[in-house]
């Protein structure tokens, strides 16, 4: 008698998959101390067996490939990943050890993290890409950064540096401290 895949193996399937794909997110943070090996080994058992076994149910059967697709897709990904970290061109790993250097800031060939996206108020567009870069090489969610949520954070400090301090203008930095990325005014005098 030939089994058949459940719904419960499905939904199973799905939450190994998504602790894998967390698994694998802090083991590229730095979090995790070892690759998740066994895990991955675990769900390509399944997904092996099943791909190789004819599933009737049509709604099953496309729950099944959707799965397998997304997996294969990540690990694709993971796989480049690791390609990449033993070459020594991950880029979160480039960043931090430049960081740690005290050399570059968010790429190849910027300028170093203190100076990184020197910019006056009226580049916002320099120093929106500088921001975008060092918070995506710091592992920072950027979803929420547009160009005028930026500019009226530069205005706002200009007005304030100016006023303060009397200063013609106000110069913004890009610095990376303590893993978050943050605008840094200085006065233009």
């Amino acid at each position: 008698m030939a089994a058949t895949l459940a719904e419960e193996d499905l939904r199973v399937l799905e939450n190994k998959l998504n602790m894998l794909k967390l698994d694998y997110e802090r083991y590229f943070l730095g979090t995790r101390p070892r690759e998740p090996v066994m895990a991955r080994q675990e769900i390509q058992k399944f997904v092996t067996q099943w791909a190789n076994m004819p599933i009737q149910n049509t709604a099953m059967r496309f729950r099944f490939n959707s799965v397998n697709a997304r997996y294969q897709a990540l690990k694709r990904q993971w796989d480049s990943i690791l390609r990449q970290r033993e070459a020594g061109t991950y880029k979160r790993d480039v960043f931090k050890a430049k960081i740690r250097e005290g050399t570059d800031g968010p790429g190849p060939g910027s300028a170093p993290a203190e100076e990184s996206g020197v910019a006056s108020a009226k580049a916002g567009s320099a120093l929106l890409e500088s921001y975008r870069d060092a918070a995506l090489a710091c592992g920072q969610n950027v979803k929420g950064l547009s160009a005028k949520k930026l500019q009226s954070v530069v205005d706002k400090q200009t007005q304030q540096m100016k006023s303060k301090l009397g200063c013609k203008d106000v110069e913004f930095k890009v610095v990376v401290k303590a893993g978050k990325v943050k605008l840094k005014a200085a006065p233009v005098r």
